[in-house]
């Protein structure tokens, strides 16, 4: 873990390529609220709690989770509670390495307790794949050849663990996980645009009823949750970073009422979208 640390401390305040398919790395002071691809994320250093629709989660040094499709998240990393910047890297998930490991040995997987998003206890073998998996890094003549076997361990070692039947969702491309997916990638395309929900079943090959349910159940959130996330994240993004006021942006967004926008942004981040910008925004020079 100390070895691996100190490569992740190379990493800048965001997430940062290592130059390595799939993989990036992160060493970060405060939590940046963001749209989660399908990715397996382990952390290094520090803690984090991470809010996914209603799960609430804790991560601390040594666990590790899955996220197996796109899903708007808000954060917090607890710097104080260490000291020590957050540290972590992430493998984004793909259905295809993974299904050649299920051929392989279709017994591979078990069945998954909980939610995706909850903490796993990483085992020593997946640590130390991860750590020859960084150590190319600095070998990138071997990586080509390496890289894929690393990853390769990485994803076998979740698979034996108490996630492994979501890496096998994952990894049918006709199955629940591929289903939803098309759903939450259409919402994020049109997040300012209404819709209604029986299309999206429609598109989904499920019922209206079946289609909530398997949504909130990968997602935590249903699909109208999940579309509102969308819309308060983009918006606290353009307050921080545009100069448009707070209704242009509501309006932006996707929301046909300002106050409304200004009641769900602050039952979110904790205050109405002007004063919430302005912790984060510098005074003028003199």
């Amino acid at each position: 873990m100390a070895e691996l640390r100190s490569i992740v401390m190379r990493a800048h305040d965001k997430w940062t390529d290592t130059g390595l398919p799939r993989v990036q790395m992160v060493r970060a002071e405060a939590c940046a609220d963001q749209v989660y691809q399908p990715m397996l994320h382990l952390v290094l250093q520090g803690q984090k709690t991470l809010s996914i629709g209603d799960a609430v989660s804790r991560y601390v040094a040594g666990s590790y989770f899955l996220v197996p499709v796109d899903v708007p998240a808000t954060g917090q990393i607890h710097s104080a509670a260490t000291g020590q910047p957050y540290l972590a890297v992430s493998l984004t998930l793909d259905p295809v390495v993974i299904s050649t490991l299920l051929f392989e040995d279709p017994s591979t997987a078990k069945p998954s307790r909980g939610s995706c998003f909850e903490p796993v206890q990483a085992p020593a073998e997946m640590i130390d794949a991860w750590l020859r998996m960084l150590r190319l890094m600095d070998h990138t003549h071997e990586a080509a050849v390496l890289g894929p076997m690393a990853e390769r361990e990485i994803l076998f070692r979740a698979l034996q663990g108490p996630l492994g039947g979501v890496l096998r969702d994952v990894a049918r491309p006709e199955g629940r996980l591929a289903q939803i997916r098309r759903a939450t990638l259409w919402i994020r395309e049109h997040y300012t645009e209404p819709f209604r929900v029986e299309p999206l079943a429609m598109m989904a090959d499920m019922s209206v009823a079946a289609f909530y349910r398997h949504f909130k159940s990968v997602t935590a959130m249903t699909p109208i949750q999940y579309q509102k996330r969308l819309r308060l994240l983009r918006a606290r993004w353009l307050l921080l970073f545009d100069t448009r006021d707070a209704t242009s942006i509501a309006y932006t967004v996707g929301y046909e009422s300002a106050s409304q926008f200004s009641r769900e942004y602050a039952r979110l981040f904790g205050l109405p979208p002007a004063r919430d910008a302005a912790r984060f925004k510098l005074p003028p020079a003199a």
